[in-house]
């Protein structure tokens, strides 16, 4: 089957590499000259671990190109599916559907034989039919279908979630386009992927009720946190106590600084616009997106406790080690993460900040231009009156602490990810802070 990807960003470019894995002739179009350029030449716009391996070996297979030619590229294609942007708009929290629509119009005016138009991208309710309305109006007099198949791909593990997904969702309205569908994901069958077909508007609200509902989960478990360090409990043991009820499940149960990312943060606002924009308040996640903004600047507060509680004293002037940037480790993606809050509140308290991050330091110098990014974790240390841990990258959890003790001035360790065994690390003489344990 032949399958266009309109846009070659994270989930267009990692899509259309799977799809083209499981034997799928695919083109990959995106506007952006540059960057199909770049892809062109192997350079990957984003970091994904497997990705730059997998796209190479389509190329060479055969099965993957890439072009800037979205006319040529939807010729003969049975499927032609949507993968754009849809950021928070500015002001509103609206998301931003004028990619969604452009490519659809472009679509309308160059679709020359039946095709199956497939939304990607974390639209909301109704956009299926605004895009089925724009390629109608256009007077293509071909055949065509508009069908909504959201993507639950986890940056950092993205293809395996797309080999083998918990589910597959596609919202279409009539047994041709959800034969189409079905030989699209064909490939996945052996691995029984449950394929689960509703109705357009809904598949569209379960994408961000999804998201909604692990904001929730996790906004939840880090205000549980906070009430264990007031009671003397520990959150890790209440997490696995709760978790274990198979009705609750154990994912999602982490304490930390806040979520961030490309997904959680506007998805949210964007379900908070959809509820209020239909008179239907969805009181819940209001309270999740004001509680996660709050929690990320609290976390560098709790740095500034850490500091006086230690006998360090006031931030100003004092040199802090962060290590990790990333919202999330394994990915280069810096929006909305936590860090951006935490060195914010640091910098206003007065404090010199040093960085580490193994993939995200190219993506925060722009966002965060007073920080100095080190070569390494030992260089981000050395001479610090405090070390914070931010992103628990895999290099970060065997780090040898007795080493970056011996090359910072005083032992101050905040692990906002729970990283370090508290017992162990208050042993070699160190004050450590962490998230919601005594």
């Amino acid at each position: 089957m032949k399958i266009a990807m309109v846009g070659s960003g994270y989930v267009g470019l990692v899509s259309g590499a799977c799809f083209a894995d499981f034997g799928h002739d695919v083109v990959c179009v995106d506007k952006d000259a540059s960057k199909i350029d770049r892809l062109h030449a192997g350079i990957m716009p984003i970091y994904e671990p497997g990705l730059a391996e997998l796209v190479s070996a389509n190329v060479r297979g055969g099965r993957l190109s890439f072009s800037t030619d979205l006319a040529a590229s939807i010729k003969g294609a049975q499927a032609i599916f949507i993968a754009v942007g849809t950021p928070s708009r500015r002001g509103d929290g609206h998301a931003d559907l004028s990619y969604v629509y452009a490519v659809a119009q472009e679509i309308a005016d160059n679709l020359t034989a039946p095709a199956v138009i497939v939304t990607k991208s974390t639209v909301p309710v109704g956009t299926g039919d605004e895009v089925e309305r724009i390629i109608r109006d256009s007077g293509t007099g071909v055949q065509f279908a508009v069908v909504s198949n959201p993507e639950f791909l986890r940056e950092g593990a993205a293809i395996s979630d797309f080999k083998r997904p918990d589910r597959i969702v596609v919202g279409a309205e009539d047994e041709w386009e959800r034969g189409v569908m079905r030989e699209v994901y064909r490939p996945l069958f052996l691995n029984k992927a449950p394929l689960l077909f509703t109705g357009r508007r809904s598949s569209e609200l379960i994408k961000y009720a999804a998201n909604a509902f692990l904001a929730t989960k996790i906004t939840f478990i880090n205000e549980m946190a906070d009430l264990c360090e007031k009671v003397g409990a520990d959150v890790q043991d209440v997490a696995r106590g709760i978790g274990l009820d198979n009705r609750i499940g154990s994912k999602f149960l982490h304490a930390g600084p806040g979520y961030g990312g490309s997904c959680f943060p506007k998805d949210t606002l964007a379900l908070l616009k959809t509820a209020e924009d239909f008179a239907s308040p969805v009181r819940i996640v209001e309270a999740v997106v004001l509680v996660n903004e709050s929690r990320k600047r609290a976390m560098g507060r709790k740095v500034i406790e850490a500091l006086a509680e230690a006998g360090v004293g006031e931030p100003r002037g004092r040199k802090i080690a962060l290590l990790g940037l990333t919202f999330k480790p394994n990915t280069d993606d810096m929006r909305d993460a936590p860090s951006i809050a935490i060195v914010q509140a640091l910098i206003d308290a007065g404090a010199d900040i040093v960085a580490y991050d193994p993939e995200g330091m190219e993506a925060a110098k722009s966002l965060m231009p007073q920080v100095a990014m080190a070569a390494n974790a030992y260089d981000a240390v050395t001479g610090a009156d405090a070390v914070v841990l931010v992103t628990e990258w895999d290099a970060f959890r065997g780090i040898d602490l007795e080493q970056v003790g011996r090359l910072m001035k005083s032992r101050v360790l905040v692990d906002l990810r729970n990283v370090y065994n508290p017992a162990e690390v208050r042993a070699s003489g160190w004050y450590y802070s962490s998230v919601g344990r005594k």
